[in-house]
């Protein structure tokens, strides 16, 4: 995730984002769309253009192919050699017509025979030809008698611009160029100039020509367009019916997609002036919001500092104005539970002490009694040893005990009471919960301090091994807050804390002992050292007393 430093910023990125994102994705299918629908109506419109274009060279090569059949058929009649002298004359002064070129055949006569040389009956079809010149086509047929054989060929000459006359005439749409080709893909003519140069179809092996030159030969009409987001050409074609034929009309994808090409101009131009004003009415509107917020985050870091100061201004009644209501509530609720937090927030486990803060009892003077687990350690010959330390010593070496047995009784959810000289009086509360799994971490805290006492012996290796005695009990107490509503402390009152500290003062260093209310709830999983009665001061009747060695199936 995006990290943002200020609201603004957040803001712009959740609503520009989202909002460029549309307008891009709905220009690029708004383009695409449009850009097929050009694309489409161009295709159309000019085919219909190549089919009148073509219908109109079809009736010119129609015309021609008349006036060589009239010409063939002239030769029955009994004046046809006139007539076909006239027709011929026609013929080369019609328009376009080039030259016209007429062969006889050298016929055989026989004896007795009549001479039937230069009598012509019908055409054989229309062939055409191609001179080198380029400038024209020949429309070439055998002139056959009444039996079909060739007695003469006629082959007339036109002009390609007579017949692409009218077709270059035509409205092109915005196309470069028109030309004409054969069915092998042969230019035969074109309107551009720079095409003098080429031959046939796809000889520089342009895929797009390739295409075409495939096309024609398989549908008589078709648009085709090169590759690209913008294609760089597009050509639609007509087959032609009097000749082998088809007109190509030769277009740039720029100049078709022109319109859209312009309008993704305004609408770029559009968006960033849309989003602009976003920005500013953005800027305009947060400015206040991001002020009160500020304001709100700046007495947070006060508050944070124990500096509560007077309550933050309410100066709207929108959701800001609520949140600064709510803040500061939220301060007169912390001047409330300083007292209860500094009580007994310091010498336990944080997330039990959020715990209790939740329960009823904590935040009133007084308490409720319950049974709970109590545990008195003291280090045993600490008197002598302080002797003969200094009071920097002493206190340096007290301190660096309590942080090491603090750590282990608050791992174990312990609420530690207080500190007396080298002593601590902890206790586990069950609160509403059954007691056997509080005695058991009551347990394995006393075990592990012993331990951590092993880890301080030798880390103060410079002083004399100390060794400490523990005392465990599960009895009857009065828990909640003890003192005043200036200061209090949140601990234990009653018998069994005194019963907790004779119990601890039986046990030798090293020892974890334990009443027999302890043992009651852990009997089946501690391993037991020994076991002995003792008569307690203040206690009428002899106790028992087990040294727990360890939890069973642990070292």
């Amino acid at each position: 995730m995006f990290a943002f430093k200020t609201l603004q910023r957040r803001l712009i990125f959740l609503l520009v984002v989202p909002l460029t994102l549309f307008l891009l994705g709905f220009g690029f299918f708004g383009y695409r769309f449009i850009q097929d629908m050009l694309f489409k109506e161009w295709g159309e419109i000019a085919i219909l253009k190549l089919e009148r274009a073509a219908h109109q060279m079809d009736m010119k090569l129609h015309e021609q192919t008349e006036w060589m059949e009239s010409f063939a058929r002239a030769g029955q009649d009994s004046q046809g050699e006139g007539i076909q002298r006239w027709l011929l004359k026609q013929e080369k002064a019609q328009p376009g017509v080039h030259q016209v070129t007429l062969t006889w055949e050298k016929a055989v006569v026989s004896p007795g025979s009549p001479d039937t040389r230069n009598r012509s009956a019908t055409l054989s079809p229309i062939g055409f030809s191609y001179p080198s010149d380029g400038k024209t086509v020949g429309l070439r047929a055998e002139l056959l008698d009444a039996a079909g054989r060739p007695v003469g060929r006629l082959e007339v000459l036109l002009s390609y611009d007579y017949l692409m006359q009218e077709t270059l005439k035509e409205g092109w749409l915005v196309a470069q160029m028109a030309c004409l080709v054969s069915a092998e893909g042969r230019y035969l003519a074109h309107s551009n100039p720079a095409m003098q140069g080429r031959h046939c179809l796809g000889e520089t092996q342009n895929p797009l020509e390739l295409a075409m030159l495939k096309a024609i030969q398989e549908k008589p009409s078709g648009t085709l367009m090169g590759e690209g987001f913008i294609p760089e050409h597009v050509i639609g074609y007509y087959k032609l019916h009097a000749a082998p034929w088809a007109i190509m009309l030769h277009a740039q994808g720029s100049e078709i997609l022109a319109p859209i090409l312009r309008f993704r101009f305004y609408f770029l131009l559009g968006s960033i002036l849309c989003l602009a004003v976003i920005l500013v009415f953005i800027r305009l509107g947060m400015t206040p919001v991001v002020m009160a917020i500020r304001q709100i985050a700046t007495k947070a870091a006060q508050v944070a500092q124990g500096q509560y100061g007077e309550p933050v201004p309410v100066t709207s009644r929108d959701e800001i104005g609520q949140l600064t209501l709510s803040f500061n509530d939220m301060i007169a609720g912390l001047k409330e539970r300083d007292f209860i937090s500094n009580t007994f927030g310091r010498y336990m486990d944080q997330e039990f002490a959020r715990e209790l803060l939740s329960r009823p009892e904590a935040s009133r003077m007084g308490g409720v009694k319950r049974e709970v687990v109590i545990l008195f350690a003291d280090i045993r010959g600490f008197t002598p040893l302080a002797e003969t330390l200094s009071p920097e010593a002493t206190l340096l070496l007290v301190n660096r005990h309590f942080a090491r047995m603090i750590e282990v009784i608050q791992t174990h959810r312990g609420i530690i009471v207080d500190f007396l000289g080298d002593a601590i009086l902890a206790f586990f509360d069950p609160l509403d919960g059954p007691m056997e799994p509080v005695v058991q971490r009551a347990i394995n805290c006393a075990l592990k301090l012993q331990k951590a006492m092993e880890a301080e012996n030798l880390a103060e290796s410079e002083h004399p091994a100390l060794h400490m005695g523990i005392g465990l009990h599960a009895g009857e107490v009065v828990v909640g807050n003890i003192g005043s509503e200036s200061r209090a402390k949140y601990g234990i009152i009653g018998s069994a804390v005194n019963l907790t500290h004779r119990i601890q003062g039986q046990a030798q260093g090293g020892e974890v002992m334990v009443s027999e209310m302890v043992f009651h709830y852990c009997e089946d999983i501690v391993a037991v050292r020994r076991t002995f009665q003792t008569k307690l001061k203040g206690i009428a009747h002899p106790v028992t007393l087990y040294v727990v060695d360890n939890m069973r199936g642990s070292r």
